[in-house]
């Protein structure tokens, strides 16, 4: 109650009475003390995001709907909103731009993940069916399949003899973070399933995978993925940036579960949450970038 009390009376009252103060003090706003005063990246971005998110002018909000082309547009109509001359400070303009693209490109991607996720996994589609084979070439590259249909899908985590059922969930989005991680880091990822079909510590590959797909979904929807994205990214957030953050999850959630050594797949839930958990606290540093690393031989 107390914390809610006083959230109001800053956001209604302290907050405009610092900015003028702070405004006649400085001779800037609060937007140029932001973009001056901070480097790119996590730190600088939301403290503009929230700034153009509370700020009472329609030309400031409105800077957060803007499109990737109009970016620049978006600053120059800002800066004569406010009266900044760029040759008075040069570091306002190109970081105000670069809060723009992260901003606006973090709700773009978000809108293209959820296309992705909608879309339904249909084994009538030339294209679904030749990344599903894609990926068992991949994983499983001196095993032939013997047919569509068959158990041997079990042998990359699958629940049945068709993996279009495990797809549901999650829709085309599972199958392309799994073909990502796949194609972009073939070793690491037949090095994961090596370790998931453990006959001790194993645990279902692929069902696993897109349940890590779900974890990376909700942070992304949440907003959690904000700073790793501010922080890791320079510009734009894009489609292939989320595949990286899966690889991420994927690798790093297979080297806690070994770790773990958890007495049987029945405990699965019990450990996603700690590691879910684990990847939130890390999310909370300002600093963060959670991007996969790993040994080069």
């Amino acid at each position: 109650m107390f914390r809610r009390i006083w959230h109001y009376i800053y956001t209604s009252l302290l907050r405009s009475w610092l900015k003028w103060l702070l405004r006649k003090t400085t001779g800037t706003c609060e937007l140029q003390r932001i973009c001056s005063g901070y480097k790119p990246g996590a730190m600088m971005t939301t403290k503009a995001e929230y700034s153009l998110q509370s700020s009472k002018n329609k030309v400031l909000r409105l800077a957060l709907e803007t499109n990737k082309e109009n970016v620049e547009k978006q600053v120059d109509e800002i800066m004569k909103e406010k009266e900044i001359k760029p040759h008075s400070d040069h570091l306002f303009k190109a970081n105000l731009h670069i809060c723009l693209l992260q901003i606006t490109g973090y709700n773009r991607l978000y809108f293209r993940v959820e296309d992705l996720r909608k879309e339904v996994f249909n084994s009538d589609n030339p294209k679904h069916e030749a990344m599903l084979l894609k990926l068992w070439d991949l994983l499983m590259p001196t095993v032939k399949l013997e047919s569509r249909i068959t158990k041997q899908w079990g042998d990359i985590g699958f629940q049945g003899d068709d993996p279009k059922t495990d797809f549901r969930g999650m829709g085309l989005l599972g199958l392309i973070n799994l073909l990502f991680f796949s194609e972009n880091y073939t070793a690491e990822s037949r090095q994961v399933l090596s370790h998931a079909n453990h006959p001790k510590l194993g645990y279902s590959y692929a069902i696993v995978g897109i349940n890590l797909t779900e974890m990376a979904y909700s942070l992304l929807k949440s907003g959690a993925l904000k700073p790793h994205f501010y922080n890791s990214v320079p510009g734009s957030p894009e489609l292939k940036d989320f595949h990286q953050f899966y690889c991420y999850l994927a690798y790093e959630f297979d080297k806690f579960w070994v770790a773990e050594e958890p007495e049987s797949i029945m405990h699965f839930n019990q450990y996603r949450e700690k590691f879910h958990n684990m990847v939130k606290t890390h999310l909370q540093d300002p600093n963060v970038s959670l991007t996969l690393t790993v040994a080069c031989n």
